[in-house]
């Protein structure tokens, strides 16, 4: 049965026109939640609207039609304010990270050398470091120090002119700026209020960084498009400790949230600590932007039964930020999960809602057969158009190519890993995901999630190496791990290192970063390895 295409009512409605909309309640609209405490700091639907037109307001003084704006600051109502106040002057965000570290600060160059904004929108506190960064735009605006205004009227725009640029991962490559249009994202908003049955009164809550679509999309502009509430905190607040976001859950019934696999991880690992709540009412917990393991679903669920916890309230899915963070997701069913052809379980991230997907052969662009693994495409109103300072259309022909390679079974889709990542040795194909799992099930020592396996070139041919997160590296582990890969695989590993788990390069969504491992360990050890 093909899925239910988003109206046309959905794609012809401006996005400001849903902010007027929920401003005529007075109801809480976000929520900032800081710690210790907690303390809730929130704005209601009048005070946001009254923000969001001072910044708008602001913002006209010193840009014109189709300039961006970079949006560096701190995760907290003032971000909210910033990227909605940006879409309502009908100019283009563009939603950074703070500068903080190395390959944060290189990314936002390269994101900054690619948009050229006009003006940086910031928190106060980091004012003069983003002024520092910003180098080319004359105008950077602290979103504190912004008044509100009362009659400051919405942009008119089309629904194909574009909302925001969203910066890529750079797992595999270049951070590359996705052109969202104003259409494409009410249609991921419909996609995703169908899939998991939220309207008005269904709250989002979590800690996704606002500058990855996962975040943008569920926290900032999915309550505006319902009219809902939405909590949240820092990312940091959550490594800190896990069971914050357990907690909001169990505060918010019926809430919707969503976190990548490790998060998952984290808080089942630290669920032993976790005084008595109820997560019966808990509607759906998504998890995304990295492969999700079978053994994660598992430990989850049963960490969490004892508080009520709906198996089926785990949503594994799948999504990019070309196609507006939004492409399949499990349904009702909760997750599903299957034995691949080596054994291996293989976690289905479902179907699709509002759009389209199809498996085909890359080399011919023939259509795969049911549970033949070839190359993920989208087709659908939520794609992007192009990357930003390009000209070439990301979906020619209507079908945007994914560059992941995945199948199809019983109408669920199963992702299978990258095809940039896959390892060719001697003919035959080698997903980095599978050895990861083996690495990582391979000794206590090493850590889940922390692995990082790539291809690799020297005199003797195409190889296997591996960087494990490990936190008692030495002689017994290596030997277990190469022993695990060797049988498990039939691979000797050209090389391992055992690395502290925080070391392992991790992109901004939290996968692990393939390339940037290779560069850095192959890169410089590579010929002696």
């Amino acid at each position: 049965m093909p899925p239910a295409a988003v109206p046309d009512e959905v794609l012809t409605t401006p996005f400001t026109d849903y902010l007027l909309r929920n401003a005529a309640e007075d109801r809480p609209a976000f929520t900032c939640r800081t710690f210790p405490g907690p303390v809730d700091d929130t704005l209601t639907w009048p005070q946001l609207l009254g923000r969001v037109r001072g910044v708008a307001r602001e913002l006209r003084r010193h840009t014109r039609p189709g300039d961006r704006v970079a949006i560096v600051a701190r995760q907290d109502l003032g971000y909210v304010v910033a990227f909605l106040g940006t879409l309502y002057a009908g100019l283009v965000a563009v939603p950074l990270s703070v500068p903080s570290g190395r390959t944060h600060r290189a990314r936002l160059e390269a994101a900054f050398a690619g948009a050229t904004p006009s003006v940086v929108l910031t928190s106060k506190k980091l004012l003069e470091s983003t002024t520092a960064l910003a180098g080319r735009p004359d105008v950077v605006l602290a979103v504190e120090d912004i008044a509100a205004d009362d009659a400051e009227s919405p942009a008119r725009v089309a629904m194909t002119d574009p909302a925001y640029l969203q910066y890529t991962s750079g797992s595999t490559r270049r951070p590359a700026g996705a052109v969202i249009s104003h259409r494409a994202l009410v249609a991921s908003c419909w996609q995703t209020t169908r899939c998991y049955h939220a309207d008005a009164s269904t709250p989002l809550a979590g800690w996704v960084p606002f500058f990855h679509d996962m975040g943008l999309v569920l926290l900032i502009a999915t309550p505006v498009f319902l009219g809902s509430r939405s909590v949240f905190f820092t990312p940091m607040e959550f490594v800190r400790d896990p069971l914050r976001w357990i907690r909001l859950l169990a505060e918010h019934p019926g809430v919707v949230s969503a976190a990548p696999n490790f998060a998952f991880d984290l808080a089942a690992e630290a669920a032993g600590e976790l005084d008595d709540v109820d997560l019966s009412a808990v509607n759906s917990l998504l998890n995304g932007s990295e492969p999700v393991r079978a053994a994660t679903v598992e430990a989850f669920a049963g960490a969490f039964a004892r508080f009520g916890l709906p198996r089926a309230a785990q949503k594994p899915a799948y999504g990019l930020a070309e196609a507006t963070v939004f492409v399949t997701s499990a349904g009702d069913e909760g997750p599903t999960i299957t034995a691949s052809d080596s054994g291996e379980p293989l976690v289905s991230v479902g179907r699709p809602y509002g759009q389209q997907i199809r498996i085909v052969d890359k080399e011919t662009g023939r259509l795969r057969p049911d549970g033949e693994v070839g190359e993920i495409q989208v087709s659908g109103p939520n794609v992007a158009d192009r990357y930003w300072g390009q000209d070439v259309p990301l979906a020619p022909g209507g079908w945007l190519s994914t560059g992941d390679l995945g199948f199809v079974h019983e109408g669920l889709l199963y992702v299978v890993g990258r095809l940039k990542d896959l390892i060719i040795v001697d003919g035959r194909n080698h997903h980095p995901q599978d050895i990861e799992a083996t690495v990582a099930a391979a000794h206590p020592a090493i850590r889940a999630g922390r692995v990082a396996a790539f291809a690799v070139r020297d005199g003797r041919g195409e190889g296997v190496a591996v960087v494990a997160g490990c936190t008692a590296p030495g002689e017994p582990v290596e030997t277990a791990v190469r022993r695990a890969v060797s049988a498990g695989h039939d691979l000797p590993l050209r090389a391992l290192w055992l690395v502290p788990p925080g070391t392992v390069p991790r992109t901004s969504s939290g996968k692990v970063a393939r390339a940037a491992a290779r560069d850095r360990w192959w890169g410089e050890n590579g010929r002696h390895g």
